[in-house]
């Protein structure tokens, strides 16, 4: 537990080889995913899981040899947008856990996908 927040899971940014020496941490808890990133300038980032839309993973040949992957978000969130928990160990696991928090969560708040389609569209 840290800061009052307790963590389902954490992990850094990986480099190509797979090993953690990048300055970007991730963290999940059971309702929030947070990113931080940077060295002599710190950037913390959290995105509320039921305004992440969709999830999928990619991993390319170096990334399956070294056990990493890269998971793809599309949030609703408009501080981050669409971005991407890159190079994180056992990816697969990972992408299942968020994607069963995010249900969870937008069951909890009875938000569906419709919500977030076409605040823009006034023409209609």
């Amino acid at each position: 537990m840290e800061n009052g927040i307790e963590f389902i899971w954490k992990d850094r940014k990986r480099n190509a080889l797979g090993l953690p020496w990048t300055f970007t941490k991730y963290s999940l808890s059971a309702d929030r995913l947070f990113i931080e990133s940077g060295l002599l300038k710190t950037v913390e980032n959290e995105v509320r899981l039921y305004r992440i839309l969709d999830l999928s993973l990619t991993r390319t040949l170096s990334q399956k040899i070294f056990g990493i992957g890269t998971i793809k978000v599309s949030s609703a969130d408009k501080t981050l947008g669409d971005f991407e928990i890159k190079n994180v160990k056992k990816p697969n696991e990972v992408k299942e856990c968020l994607s069963g928090l995010v249900e969870e969560n937008r069951e909890k708040k009875r938000v569906s996908g419709r919500e977030y389609m076409g605040d823009d569209d006034e023409d209609l």
